[in-house]
Formats: structure tokens, C-alpha cells, sequence
């Protein structure tokens, strides 16, 4: 049993040890005790639990009571002290940091120049700061202490809001980084010129207990307001969000041939996910149809092994392949083939421990035991064995609880996924995060980036190109390919672009500098120069207008035959040349080499367990193709989150899993979980048209919507003066029609007509 009762185990439904809170009576996710016995013993089991529950909590608050005083947020000596500790080591970090910066000797993160760096990992050590007062206060405080249990049982609060109130209220952020200059070079007049410090940018090191210093409260409400005005900008854009989903998803339900489909007929899936599950009634976190684990516990604990033997490996295959080739489990009989495959996978699996155990046995038996072989293999077959009879309820019980999760036909499964979609939204911050662990890429999330996503937007505010190398555990690789991909400048590869006027000609000499060249990696030299400005069209120059004396060396003369505009020409030419592009992809701003740290694998017992970097590519940019096409890149494992451009160089089934992977990645960053399904759906909606059309007033046209539906979205007369205008019929079948004439909607049970005689 756990010191800290911290292990929950009920026997004959008795609470045996531990303590129920938010994670195990449920906390909004599938796998708590009230959907437990919601799902095995149905709702009047759940809700006499509730019942139950919230009458004893009523009664024990009632006679102990449960309040809070300052006593409660007072530090005690010792967490003051070691508060301090964890601050000043904090402090030294950077002042470390800010040193190194000032003697031009601080190492640079990818993609970053030293002021960057610096930043990012100034902002690294203090938000450490704040993560570590927060866990010393949940270690060091009474466990008696009302803010800790309310924050342990999950009825409201954080370890950070502690943490705020007992002991450091840590960094104040505005647009997600540290408080910016109000003043020349600082960020208040209290500060030195140019000071980082983490006090001069908005880092408050007291507690609210202890009370804040004047510059510590100003800043603290720098952070504060931009709060209000997020949550106020936040509300309208979500709302709005929100509606657009359910106009367009609304008529969407199952039929009884298991196709989605919208109220004129049209098929949008040809099954819903892929595998027509209803996404309330999965259980586990990966949006599984079944906890095969927790049922396979059951079927052992609920069927007592009694005198029936434990079946050997052998036979736990055999009876698992005979049951899964039945009816019921082939596509025919409605299961799908991800299920079959678990199940299949689960039992594998089981069978190889089982293996191993009894092979374990065997080999630790003592020669001092004078067993006859017979018995020894009795022995060895009972050991954490399953029985045939266990075997089978836990197989029947799998594939009958499968079949009953299905979605029912008529389900209105277009709107409940707008909600499962826009919901979430509303709980989501609008800061843009850091991208990867790249601190120099600012990629937008949140509301901004699922809009993007939803309008099927032309041009996204930070399209990024993610590209796989064929060759990833060579940095000198890397930065050779990320060579080929980023832009470069003429002006970043000359050593000078001159003016040279002489009596017999005049032109401009440009020189290249071959150091610089050759430590970046780039094969250029004086003819790739030369086809680069004749392939410039605001250049406008032919052949025998450039001269390429010797490799380094470039003479650009003018076409001007009229000897008093010459000059200008010249001048013109001279402030053109650096901005031409000798290398790489034009539309690519930079590349960023990202490093991460794999674990190897633990082949050899005798070699040590080490860590071998692999190196990837973040380009900065549109160019999916061509970065696609670039030597060293992996074409087919290369990805934008530019869904529109996915689709001109993919095609549609590529912008839909891009927009499925999006959406999730998004929600993922603000610790949300949302069924594929649901996602699958709006994909699918936005592209099932053979081009992805946007969540919008124009897509919707597009999407060969009703009038009347069209009417009651949005541009409302418009719509009705064409529809007169044109003559167009409605045949009232959506779900806004139905309402607006006042007859029953064909979903849910009015999908179906009664006939009479």
C-alpha cells in the first residue's frame, strides 16, 4: 500500500485505501469511476453513485466545515528560505548568461543571433523559477492546508496559483515575451539603460502574501491587462467561430446504410471515421473502441479459475483465431479491421509474456527439486495463466460491447461535432507559443491559427515547411542542405559591388568572397552569378552584357548606348545586384537546423546506452515543391501547415490529412484532446468538393447549400433577390429550412416516414 494513501482499491465494492478526487471520480475524460459504471452498469448505477457521493461530501463539509485564512498562504521559515535559494541560483544563471552575452561569448540556439539567445534563455531559467516554487510548495506545505487540497482533489486551482499566493508570482509576459521597452532601452525609468536583468523585465520575485514592489506591480499589471483584453477579443472571435461550424455542419447525419451524409443526398463519408464508432462511447484516451486491458482484468477477476486448467500459448492462439474468424468479426459483419487487429495485437502480446514467464520459471528451477516432469509442466501451466472459459467471456465480451458502440442512423452528428470542435475553442488562449523548441520561430496557435485553418486561408501569417533528411544524425549535413534551401543574397557572398569608370568603359566590378562562400557550403562562384542576374527580370541585361574574368571576379556592363544616362544606369544597376538571389528557393525567408536527442536503442549489453542527435529542417516560407526537390531532403516525408498549398502540390487527400493534423497538433499545444472523428468530418466537409473550400460566407456558396439556409447564415438579401431573380426551387430537406417553415427536420427519429393505410 502507498505511505501517501495514494493507491485507490475497492474490493466488493468497498473502498479499501486512498483518496477519491477529480482524476479518479472523473474529470470530463473517459476514464474516471462514474464513466466506468456508466459504461458497464448503465446510467442508474452512475447516478445513484453521484447520489451517494454528494450526500456524504454535504454532510462531512456541514459538520467539519472547509475554509480559508492568511494563515493559509503564510510561508514557513523554511520554504521562505529555500524560496530564496531556488531565486538567487536563478538570478546567478542569468546574470551568468548576460555576461557571456556582453563578452560576445554566449553560445547561439539554432536560429538565432545573440540577443535571441539571450533571451530565450533568460526566459528559460525564469519560467524554471516559477515551476520549481510551485513544487516546493505543494512538497513543503502542511497537508491540512486548504489551498493544497482543494488543488490535490481538482475542485479549483494549481500548484502555480499557490505557489503566486505563498511564495514568487514569477514572469509577467506581454504578447508572449517579457515586458518591452516603454522608455529608450528599458523598459521603465527605474532601470539602467540596456539592463537584463530579470527584475528591469517584468520577473516579480515576491508573493502576493508578502506584497508586490512598485515596479513588480506595474509590470504585474502590464500582464493583467493584456488578460482582459485576450478574453474580451477572445469571446467574439470563438462565438463567431462557432456559429460558422454549426450552419455548415448542421444537416450532416448517419443514414441506414452507414453513409454520412448533407440533407440534399450528397455523400460527404462513406463511413463515419472510418469505422462508424460513436465517439461518446469510446473509451481510453487514444479514442479506442475498448480498454482491452481493463476487461481482459475483469473477465480474469469476475470468472473464478475453479479446476479448469490454464490453457498453454499454443491453445490461446488457437482459440483466439477460430473466435475472430467468424461472422461478426469480418468487415461484412460490421467490424472493421483496426479492431480485429488490436484484439489480435493485445492477445499477441499477452501470449509472449506468458512465454516468457513460464520459460523464466523453468530456468530458476533449483536441481535440489525432485519433481517428475508431468507435474513440473502443471505447475508451469497455472502460472498467471487464463482459462478457456475466461478466454471466452473476455473474447465475447470485446466483440458484443464493439458492435453496441456503433452510431445509431440519424445521428446528428454534424452538429455535435461543430461543438466537440468549437467548445475547446472557446477555452484557448490566444498567444502564439514557441514552435518546437526552436525559440526564433514564432508559429501561430490557438484562435488565430484554428481560424486560419477554417477559412481555408490563402496566405497564413507563419507558413512553415517541415523537411526530413535522408542523411539525420550529420550536422555538417544539415547545414549543407539548409544551405540549398535558404535564400542567398549576392550581398551576403560579395566581397565588394563597385562602380568602376575608366576613359575606355564603364561598369561594375563585382567580387566574390570565397572564405565566406566555402564556410557556409555553397557552391558559388563567378558563372552561377553570372545566369542568376540574367535569370533577375528587373535586371533587364543579356549574355554579352556580363564578362567573368576569372572565378571570382564578375564585370556587369550597361546596355545604355546614351553616354548622359549611362551614369544613372549604373547607379540603378549597383543598388539592384545585392538583392539578387544566387542560392536557393526565393520564397523561403530562412531555414532553421533543429536538433533533437534520440534515445539508441539497447542492442549490445556491453555497449552503453548513449543518445544520438537527429537534425531536421524548419523552413520559414511557401516553396513546398521545391523544397520537396532539394537534394538531401526526403521528399515523402516532407510537410507544410500551409493547407492550400498542400493541396496544389498534393492534391486533396493530402490538404485533408493536413487539415486534420493541424487542427489536432493546435488543440494539442493547449492540452486538449479531441476525437479524430470529429475532425475527420469537418476535414472531409471542407474538401469532399475536390478543392478545400474555407468555413466562410463564399465556401459556403460553394458548397451547394439550400437558399433558404443560405438566407439565414449570412448576406441575407442578396441570396433572396437571386433566388427570385433566378427563379431557384428549394425543396425544404436541410435542418434551418425545416424550422423556418415549421415542419419536422429529417434527423434523428424524422428521418424515417410512417406510412398508413
Amino acid at each position: 500500500m502507498c505511505p501517501n494513501d495514494g493507491f485507490v482499491y475497492f474490493r466488493n465494492s468497498e473502498l479499501l485505501s486512498g483518496q477519491l478526487g477529480k482524476g479518479t471520480l472523473g474529470n470530463g475524460n473517459k476514464d474516471g469511476l462514474f464513466s466506468v459504471l456508466l459504461r458497464d452498469y448503465k446510467a442508474h448505477a452512475a447516478a445513484s453513485c453521484m447520489n451517494r457521493v454528494a450526500k456524504l461530501s454535504a454532510r462531512w463539509i456541514g459538520n467539519h466545515g472547509f475554509s480559508i485564512g492568511i494563515s493559509d498562504v503564510q510561508p514557513s521559515d523554511i520554504l521562505y528560505g529555500e524560496k530564496e535559494n531556488i531565486i538567487k541560483k536563478g538570478y546567478d544563471k542569468c546574470d551568468d548568461q548576460i555576461k557571456s552575452y556582453n563578452e560576445g561569448q554566449l553560445r547561439l540556439a539554432p536560429g538565432c543571433d545573440a540577443a535571441q539567445s539571450l533571451e530565450s534563455g533568460i526566459t528559460a531559467v525564469l519560467n524554471d523559477i516559477r515551476d520549481q516554487t510551485g513544487k516546493l510548495c505543494m512538497q513543503k506545505l502542511h497537508w491540512r492546508n486548504s489551498p493544497l487540497i482543494m488543488s490535490q482533489c481538482g475542485s479549483k486551482g494549481s500548484a502555480i496559483n499557490i505557489s503566486q499566493m505563498v511564495a514568487c508570482v514569477g514572469q509577467q509576459s506581454v504578447g508572449g515575451r517579457r515586458a518591452p521597452n516603454g522608455f529608450i532601452d528599458r523598459s521603465l525609468p527605474h532601470f539602467h539603460r540596456k539592463e537584463n536583468t530579470p527584475a528591469a523585465k517584468g520577473f516579480v520575485a515576491s508573493s502576493f502574501y508578502s506584497g508586490l514592489t512598485a515596479t513588480e506591480f506595474f509590470f504585474h499589471t502590464m500582464g493583467g491587462r493584456e488578460g482582459l483584453v485576450d478574453t474580451a477579443v477572445k469571446t467574439a472571435d470563438t462565438g463567431y467561430m462557432s456559429r460558422r461550424l454549426t450552419k455548415v455542419l448542421e444537416d450532416l447525419s448517419v443514414q441506414y446504410d452507414k453513409t454520412v451524409r448533407a440533407a440534399n443526398g450528397g455523400i460527404v463519408q462513406f463511413c463515419y471515421g472510418d469505422d462508424g464508432m460513436d465517439p461518446a462511447m469510446m473509451e481510453g484516451k487514444s479514442g479506442a473502441p475498448l480498454d482491452l486491458n481493463r476487461l481482459f482484468f475483469k473477465a480474469k477477476a469476475t470468472c473464478r479459475a475453479g479446476e479448469n486448467e490454464s490453457l498453454s500459448p499454443d491453445e490461446v492462439s488457437e482459440i483466439v483465431r477460430s473466435r475472430l474468424s467468424k461472422q461478426d468479426m469480418t468487415p461484412d459483419g460490421g467490424c472493421s479491421m483496426g479492431f480485429k487487429s488490436s484484439i489480435e495485437q493485445f492477445l499477441d502480446e499477452y501470449v509472449k509474456a506468458l512465454r516468457k514467464t513460464q520459460e523464466t520459471f523453468l530456468l530458476n528451477q533449483s536441481p535440489g527439486w525432485k519433481v517428475n516432469s508431468a507435474t513440473l509442466e502443471k505447475i508451469v501451466q497455472n502460472i498467471s495463466g487464463v482459462t478457456s472459459r475466461q478466454l471466452k467471456v473476455f473474447l465475447d465480451t470485446c466483440i458484443s460491447r464493439y458492435h453496441s458502440k456503433k452510431v445509431d442512423a440519424g445521428t446528428a452528428i454534424g452538429v455535435i461535432g461543430a461543438q466537440s470542435i468549437g467548445e475547446p475553442g472557446t477555452q484557448m488562449t490566444l498567444k502564439t507559443f514557441h514552435f518546437a523548441g526552436v525559440a526564433s520561430m514564432n508559429v501561430t496557435l490557438g484562435v488565430p491559427r484554428i481560424k486560419e485553418i477554417i477559412n481555408g486561408a490563402k496566405n497564413i501569417h507563419t507558413p512553415i515547411i517541415t523537411a526530413v533528411l535522408e542523411c539525420d544524425n550529420n550536422p555538417m549535413i544539415a547545414r549543407m542542405v539548409a544551405g540549398r534551401i535558404e535564400k542567398t543574397n549576392l550581398g551576403q557572398v560579395a566581397e565588394c559591388i563597385e562602380i568602376v569608370m575608366s576613359p575606355r568603359a564603364a561598369y561594375i566590378a563585382i567580387r566574390l568572397d570565397m572564405a565566406v562562400i566555402q564556410d557556409a557550403h555553397l557552391y558559388i562562384d563567378a558563372n552561377v552569378v553570372k545566369e542568376s542576374i540574367l535569370e533577375t527580370p528587373r535586371i533587364k541585361l543579356k549574355h554579352e552584357h556580363i564578362r567573368v574574368p576569372d572565378n571570382q571576379t564578375v564585370e556587369v556592363h550597361s546596355h545604355e548606348k546614351d553616354r548622359r544616362k549611362l551614369h544613372f544606369h549604373l547607379h540603378y544597376l549597383k543598388s539592384m545586384l545585392p538583392n539578387v538571389t544566387v542560392r536557393g528557393i526565393k520564397t523561403i525567408e530562412r531555414v532553421v537546423i533543429d536538433e533533437e536527442k534520440v534515445k539508441k536503442d539497447k542492442k549490445d549489453i556491453e555497449v552503453k546506452c548513449g543518445e544520438e542527435k537527429k537534425y531536421k529542417l524548419f523552413a520559414e516560407g511557401k516553396g513546398l515543391l521545391a523544397v520537396m526537390s532539394t537534394k538531401g531532403v526526403d521528399g515523402c516525408k516532407t510537410t507544410s501547415n500551409d493547407i492550400i498549398e498542400v493541396q496544389h502540390t498534393l492534391g486533396i487527400e493530402a490538404a485533408r490529412t493536413c487539415i486534420i493534423e493541424e487542427i489536432k497538433y493546435t488543440m494539442k499545444s493547449h492540452g486538449m484532446n479531441i476525437d479524430d472523428r470529429h475532425m475527420m468530418l469537418l476535414a472531409d466537409v471542407m474538401t469532399f468538393r475536390g478543392l478545400v473550400l474555407g468555413i466562410t460566407r463564399f465556401g459556403v456558396q460553394k458548397m451547394g447549400k439550400s437558399v433558404l439556409m443560405l438566407a439565414s447564415f449570412e448576406r441575407t438579401d442578396d441570396h433572396l433577390f437571386n433566388a427570385c431573380v433566378q427563379g431557384t426551387v428549394d425543396k425544404i430537406q436541410g435542418v434551418s429550412e425545416s424550422i423556418i417553415m415549421g415542419i419536422p427536420m429529417p434527423i434523428g427519429t424524422g428521418m424515417f416516414k410512417v406510412k398508413q393505410r
